[in-house]
C-alpha cells in the first residue's frame, strides 16, 4: 500500500555536504546564527507532520474532491480543514516569512526543503498555503505600509489564505487581452468587475478569509500588458483592527472537474463590483504579479520534485518485494519461486531514471532556494545582483525541466508496478494525474522555454548564461585535480561548450527570422536543464569520491547514480542539440489549412 518517508538523509547531503548551507548563511546577517542542527531539527519535525498528517489525506482528497454547494460555497475533502488548523497552530506557514509580521524568519532554502516534503505528502492540500506564500511575497514587495500591516500578519499566521487571479475565459497566457475592469471609487478604493477562471484555492472552508490578488484594467488604461493594474480583493473586507467586516461582492461560480489535484478547489470567480485596493503603481500590475508568478513557478518545480520522490519510493518498495520471473544471469532467491523484479535490467533503468532525476532536482531547487536567500540578505550589492541574475535565468528551467521529468518519473513508477500501477489503491496513478498539471499551469512549459531563450538568454546577449557558466566552473574547480572526476567533468565541459556554440547560432538566425526562437526554445530549455543536472551530478560525485572510503554505502550509491545519469540520460543532449539546430522551416512550411 502507498507509503512516504521523508528523504532526510539525501536532503542533509544536499544542504550540508553539497551546499554547505551553514557556512553560506553565516555570510547573511539575518541568518548568521542558524546552524545545521537547527535546520535538521526543523525538517525532521516538518517531515513528521507531512508523513503523519498530510500523506494519509492524499487519497482521501483524490477520491472525495471538493464540493460546490450551488451558492458559491465550497467545502474541502474530509480532514483537510482539520489538518490546516494543525498547520496554523504549529506555525508552519510562517517558516520563511518576515518576523516583522509574525514569521519565523528562517532561510528560504529551509522553506524550500519543507515544501518538497509537503508536496510529496499531498500536493492538492499544499496548494492552499502555497498560494498564500506567493500572495505574501507580492504584498511584501509592493504593498503600502498600511496594506502590509493589515494583510501580512494574517497571511503569515495562516488565518487568511491568498490567491492570484490572472486567467480569463477568453485569455489564457495572453494577459494583454484581459477584460476585467477596475472603476475608481471616491474613497480611493476600486470597483472590480469581471470573471477569472482556473483560480486554485479560490474558495474553500479552511480559513477565515481569502485574499485575492486580481489583475484588472483602469478606465483610461492603455491596451496590452502596459495597461494592467493589480488589486487586493478580499473575500471579507477587513476592518482597521484586522477583524472581518462585510462580505465582498464576488463569489465562486463553479469549480472545475479535473484530471488530478482533486483536493484543491479550482474555481471560476465572478467579481461583480467587488471592492479592491491597488497594489503598486497604476498600469504596473504585472511587475507586482511577476513576484508572485515567479514564486509560483519555483513552487511548481518543487511540486514535481515532491511527486517524483514519493512515486519513486513506492515503485522501489514494490520492485524489491514483487516476485516475477528469474534473473537473466540465474536465480537470485533460490528458495523462492521467482526473483524480485528489481533484478531485471529494465526495471533498474526505470528506478535509476527516477532516482537520478529526483536527486539532481533536489540539489537544483535547494541551490535556487539558497540563491534567493543570498539575493535578498547578502550585504554585498554585487553578490546580491549576481544571485538575482542566476535565479531569474534558471526559474523557467526549474519550472519546465523538473515538471517534464516529474511527469516522466511518475509514469515510470506506475510502469514498474505493471497492472497494479494502473489500479487506484496503489496510489501511483494518482501521482501521474496530479503531476500532469504541473507542466501546464503558471505558464506552460513552452512559455517557460520562450522566456528562457528569448528573454533570459538572447535578451541580454547571453550575459546571465555566461555568468552561470563561470559560477559552475568555479564551483567545480576544487575537484579538477582528482583523476577520478574526469569521467564526470569531461561530458559536463563538452556540454557547456556545445551550449555556447548553439546559443550563438540561434541568436544569429533569430535576427533574420524570429520563428527560429520559437522552434528552438523547447529543446533548448531541456538542454539547459541537462547542463544544470550535469553540473549537479559532477558536484555530488566530487563530494562522494572524497568520502567513498568512509564505509557509508550512501556515497557509493551516489556515485553509481551519477554514472547512470551520464551513461543513460545525458546522451539525450545530442538529440536536443540536433532538434534545436533543425530550425523552423519544417514547422512553419505548411499553411494552416493544409494540416
Amino acid at each position: 500500500m502507498p507509503q512516504y518517508t521523508p528523504p532526510l538523509r539525501d536532503m542533509q547531503f544536499v544542504l550540508h555536504e553539497m551546499l554547505n548551507v551553514e557556512g553560506a548563511l553565516k555570510k547573511l546577517p539575518p541568518h548568521a546564527d542558524i546552524d545545521a542542527a537547527t535546520i535538521d531539527s526543523v525538517l525532521e519535525e516538518g517531515g513528521k507532520f507531512c508523513a503523519e498528517v498530510l500523506y494519509p489525506l492524499n487519497r482521501v482528497g483524490d477520491r472525495e474532491g471538493c464540493t460546490y454547494h450551488g451558492d458559491g460555497v465550497v467545502t474541502t475533502p474530509t480532514g483537510f480543514k482539520e489538518a490546516y488548523q494543525q498547520f496554523v497552530e504549529a506555525g508552519w506557514g510562517g517558516l520563511g516569512m518576515d518576523p516583522d509580521y509574525g514569521g519565523q524568519g528562517l532561510p528560504h532554502v529551509v522553506h524550500s526543503a519543507f515544501m518538497e516534503m509537503m508536496n510529496s505528502a499531498n500536493q492538492a492540500w499544499t496548494m492552499y498555503p502555497g498560494l498564500s506564500h506567493g500572495a505574501y511575497n507580492a504584498l511584501h514587495a509592493f504593498g503600502t505600509d498600511e496594506q502590509k500591516n493589515l494583510y501580512l500578519p494574517k497571511l503569515v499566521s495562516g488565518e487568511w489564505t491568498g490567491t492570484m487571479c490572472l486567467t480569463e475565459p477568453h485569455a489564457g497566457t495572453d494577459l494583454g487581452i484581459l477584460k476585467t475592469k477596475a472603476e475608481p471609487n471616491a474613497d480611493g478604493s476600486y470597483s472590480i468587475t469581471g470573471t477569472k477562471i482556473f483560480i486554485s484555492a479560490g474558495e474553500h472552508d479552511m480559513a477565515q478569509n481569502i485574499v485575492h490578488l486580481v489583475l484588472a484594467r483602469l478606465p483610461d488604461a492603455p491596451g496590452g500588458t502596459k495597461g494592467i493594474s493589480l488589486f487586493i480583493v478580499p473575500k471579507f473586507i477587513p476592518k482597521a483592527d484586522g477583524s472581518l467586516g462585510k462580505r465582498n461582492a464576488f463569489k465562486c461560480g463553479a469549480i472545475e472537474h479535473k484530471m488530478g489535484i482533486h483536493g484543491n478547489a479550482t474555481c471560476v470567480m465572478n467579481f461583480d463590483g467587488a471592492t479592491g485596493w491597488m497594489v503598486g503603481a497604476p498600469n504596473k500590475g504585472l511587475m507586482a504579479m511577476f513576484v508572485m508568478m515567479n514564486s509560483a513557478r519555483l513552487g511548481v518545480g518543487m511540486q514535481s520534485l515532491g511527486l517524483a520522490e514519493v512515486a519513486y519510493q513506492n515503485s522501489l518498495a514494490y520492485a524489491k518485494e514483487r516476485l516475477q520471473s528469474r534473473s537473466l544471469t540465474g536465480p537470485k532467491l533460490k528458495d523462492k519461486p521467482a526473483d524480485p523484479i528489481i533484478v531485471h535490467p529494465d526495471v533498474r533503468r526505470m528506478l535509476l531514471t527516477q532516482k537520478a532525476y529526483v536527486e539532481a532536482a533536489r540539489a537544483f531547487t535547494y541551490w535556487a532556494g539558497l540563491a534567493i536567500d543570498v539575493e535578498h540578505k547578502h550585504p554585498d550589492e554585487k553578490v546580491r545582483k549576481d544571485n538575482a541574475d542566476l535565479v531569474a535565468l534558471l526559474t523557467p528551467v526549474v519550472k519546465g525541466f523538473i515538471t517534464d521529468n516529474g511527469y516522466e518519473s511518475t509514469t515510470l513508477a506506475m510502469q514498474v508496478l505493471g497492472g497494479h500501477g494502473y489500479i487506484s489503491e496503489w496510489g501511483l496513478e494518482q501521482h501521474v494525474r496530479d503531476a500532469r498539471i504541473n507542466m501546464i499551469y503558471e505558464g506552460t512549459n513552452t512559455i517557460q522555454a520562450l522566456d528562457l531563450l528569448g528573454r533570459k538568454v538572447l535578451g541580454d546577449m547571453g550575459a546571465r548564461l555566461m555568468k552561470f557558466g563561470k559560477a559552475m566552473q568555479a564551483a567545480l574547480a576544487p575537484f579538477g585535480e582528482m583523476s577520478e572526476m574526469q569521467e564526470f567533468l569531461a561530458p559536463f565541459n563538452a556540454l557547456q561548450s556545445e551550449v555556447q556554440k548553439l546559443t550563438m547560432e540561434i541568436g544569429q538566425r533569430a535576427m533574420k527570422n524570429p520563428d527560429e526562437v520559437g522552434a528552438a526554445a523547447v529543446p533548448y530549455l531541456r538542454l539547459i536543464g541537462h547542463l544544470v543536472f550535469s553540473f549537479a551530478w559532477c558536484y555530488a560525485a566530487g563530494v562522494a569520491l572524497r568520502k567513498q572510503d568512509s564505509g557509508d554505502a550512501f556515497y557509493k550509491t551516489k556515485l553509481v547514480t551519477a554514472r547512470f545519469y551520464f551513461a543513460k540520460l545525458y546522451p539525450e543532449t545530442a538529440a536536443l542539440i540536433a532538434q534545436a539546430r533543425a530550425g523552423s522551416q519544417s514547422l512553419m512550411e505548411l499553411e494552416a489549412a493544409s494540416f
